[in-house]
């Protein structure tokens, strides 16, 4: 598929958080920056005058841009700091591996220590992060540090050797900041249930820790040791109080491919997310276009084999939302919950906001394309026989009971046409009757276009409830329309849509592009309405005043507007000003008029 020009990818880039790449015209990837905006950011680059004869030079080489949505400006520094070290782009500064990002390791041993580093070993030991900052680290271990004691030596503690009183307690012990593991004073068991809660604060999960404190110290409160329970307290309060919570992500997913789908009427669109070591490395979205019914399950397998032979990607597991067939070769996990899950979702995030700037553009270069789409959505969404190509909303408009009007307004191909746009003035209704009014205008409208042999609409829109289609549904009884036209109410408080017969109504999703036009066409229809209901109460307010003039007509006053334009200027006016617009006799009159006022 032909990429969508620059000025064009810039129109629809997202405004989320993230990271964004530039790539040449040999689709070589040049520059990778991040942003809180996207948007904002790289638009930045094309509307500002450059100092940087480097970064003039870039912005000129620009051929195309791709970007990652994240959930936050963290993610996306480490997101960005992963994809530099990885692909080493022209045009960024090369990242040394000597200054990577801090992590909080679990040691795989005995009585497990737990400490910061810069270094992931594949040692069997447990690794969290990686943070943004050294702080980030340091402040959450000593919030651990504060609630549990933990030998800090790195003394090998086998059972032989604390048997054989191979080691001593050390200051640490006799400062109560380790119970003496060393000298078996503390259980392997009673340790690893510490490390335990540790691991769930890390992660983020306070709960288990605080209920566990709670316990111990309604304990020691019901033993009288109320000093105990007094320190019990204080670290719960400390728990309660952490706010400092980092994105954690686990750098046991390696060698991972995560594939996601969201699909249309007519197209598939599947994101691709490559880790390593809990970092992604690569993201890209394939969009399909549909032949046939296609399900997401075909289109999915279909794309996986394709992406991974481009990407040349050997992974024995990959992410998916639900099952799939792709052989014995590869192991399928849908997740479901925790680090996998918001993986997966965030895939998910990246196809859908790919969707929408597909969208966006196809609207702007194809705008038939767009049409077809939109209608085939609507036919799907709104159960219809056919696509709604002709689309007619009516609206009425009575301000207390005054002037009754409606409007009518027509869409062709999911857009306004403005052309075919009627007023209708209430004229066999008496006082304000909703119902009375949309009978007559459905039926004065229908019966015109059937008189004139005007083609008839596909769906017709009522701004209303159950009361207001039933009014509708008696015209189209009349004129033998009804089931030749398809045709819903929608009420304006809950969005719902109904449809004749049928008590229960339709609820469609608040993103929904067939929700988006039905409330384009009911706020169209109400503010037709509303600005004929106010030319008609001002023209009656304006104009009945001056009718009340002996010897003025209907092009006299209509004279006068337009020279004075209001009522109060043409009161206030010379005789002389009002001789020069519509003569000496008639101007007269006029002040004639207002002087015995």
């Amino acid at each position: 598929m032909q990429k969508p020009s620059l000025d064009i990818q810039l129109k629809t880039l997202p405004k989320e958080p993230g990271v964004y790449q530039y790539y040449d015209v040999n689709d070589t990837l040049i520059y990778v920056g991040k942003a809180k905006n996207i948007k904002k950011r790289v638009s930045s680059y094309f509307t500002k005058t450059h100092d940087n004869g480097k970064t003039r030079v870039l912005v000129k080489k620009i051929a195309s841009i791709k970007h990652i949505v994240v959930d936050t400006e963290k993610d996306a520094l480490l997101l960005e700091n992963n994809l530099i070290k990885k692909y080493k782009p022209r045009y960024n500064v090369l990242l040394k591996d000597d200054k990577s990002y801090p992590w909080i390791c679990i040691k795989n041993e005995r009585f497990p220590r737990v400490f910061p580093t810069r270094r992931v070993f594949k040692d069997g030991s447990e690794y969290f992060g990686p943070y943004t900052s050294m702080k980030t680290v340091h402040t959450l271990l000593d919030l651990i540090k504060g609630l549990y004691h933990l030998r800090t030596c790195n003394f090998n503690l086998s059972e032989e050797k604390i048997n054989a009183n191979k080691y001593k307690v050390c200051l640490e012990y006799h400062l109560g900041n380790c119970k003496g593991p060393c000298e078996n004073l503390q259980s392997e068991a009673a340790y690893n249930q510490d490390i335990k809660a540790i691991r769930a604060i890390i992660k983020g999960n306070f709960k288990d820790s605080l209920n566990e404190f709670k316990h111990q110290m309604k304990q020691f409160a019901s033993e009288m040791k109320f000093e105990d329970a007094q320190r019990i307290k204080e670290k719960i309060e400390i728990l309660e109080n952490y706010q400092a919570k980092s994105t954690i992500v686990n750098p046991k997913i390696s060698n991972v491919d995560v594939f996601s789908i969201i699909s249309d009427e007519s197209y598939g669109y599947v994101n691709f997310l490559q880790l390593s070591y809990g970092s992604i490395i690569r993201s890209h979205t394939l969009e399909i276009k549909k032949k046939l019914d296609e399900t997401d399950k075909a289109l999915l397998e279909l794309s996986i084999t394709e992406i991974r032979q481009r990407f040349h990607s050997n992974s024995k597991e990959i992410y998916v939302p639900f099952s799939i067939d792709l052989g014995d070769d590869v192991k399928v996990t849908i997740p479901k919950v925790g680090d996998k899950k918001k993986i997966l979702d965030l895939s998910i995030r990246n196809a859908k906001y790919y969707r929408m700037e597909r969208f966006k553009q196809v609207k702007i270069v194809d705008p038939d394309r767009h049409a077809n789409r939109i209608m085939a959505q609507m036919k799907s969404d709104l159960r219809l026989p056919e696509e709604p190509r002709h689309i007619e909303c009516f609206d009425n408009s009575n301000i207390q009971g005054t002037n009754p009007v409606a409007a009518c307004v027509v869409f062709k191909d999911g857009k306004p046409s403005k052309k075919d746009y009627r007023h209708f003035n209430i004229k066999t209704v008496e006082g304000p009757d909703d119902f009375a009014s949309m009978e007559e205008v459905v039926y004065r409208r229908y019966k015109r276009l059937l008189d004139e042999d005007q083609p008839l609409p596909h769906l017709i829109i009522i701004d209303g409830g159950k009361g207001q289609l039933s009014s509708a549904l008696k015209s189209l009884d009349k004129l033998n329309l009804r089931n030749k036209i398809a045709i819903i109410g929608i009420a304006k408080r809950l969005e719902e849509l109904f449809y004749p017969d049928d008590p229960i109504p339709l609820y469609l999703d608040k993103k929904s592009e067939t929700l988006k036009v039905i409330q384009h066409l009911r706020n169209e229809a109400h503010r037709f309405g509303i600005e004929h209901h106010r030319n008609r109460r001002s023209k009656n307010a304006l104009t009945t005043e001056l009718e009340t003039i002996p010897g003025i007509g209907e092009q006299t006053i209509v004279a006068l507007m337009k020279a004075f334009k209001t009522v109060k200027r043409i009161s206030e006016a010379d005789e002389k000003d009002l001789e020069a617009v519509v003569g000496a006799s008639r101007a007269k009159k006029i002040k004639t008029y207002y002087s015995t006022k």
